[in-house]
């Protein structure tokens, strides 16, 4: 397989994780704070990524779609969201 299959096989392959995962929907901090704040029990999926400086990266489904968020600084999420700390959150280019 040359370089172009090679290519097609990972677009290919990205196209099928995001039929997968259903849609992805990039927020704003801010906008991903107050749509985990409405939530009854929300359950988040939080990384830090650490190159030129501290990103968080921020997940969480709500009616089949997945919403994500990425940020500066940390976000304050209230008491009643369950935090799940991964090593590392990898999403399609968005």
């Amino acid at each position: 397989m040359g370089a172009s299959g090679g290519a097609a096989g990972a677009a290919i392959a990205m196209a099928n994780a995001v039929k997968a995962m259903g849609g992805i929907v990039q927020l704003e901090p801010e906008d991903f704070q107050r749509l985990v704040m409405r939530l009854e029990e929300p359950l988040v999926v939080t990384a830090e990524r650490s190159l030129f400086g501290t990103r968080y990266q921020y997940v969480t489904g709500h009616r089949g779609l997945v919403f994500y968020a990425k940020s500066r600084e940390p976000l304050r999420l209230g008491g009643r969201a369950e935090i799940i700390r991964a090593k590392r959150i990898s999403m399609p280019s968005l």
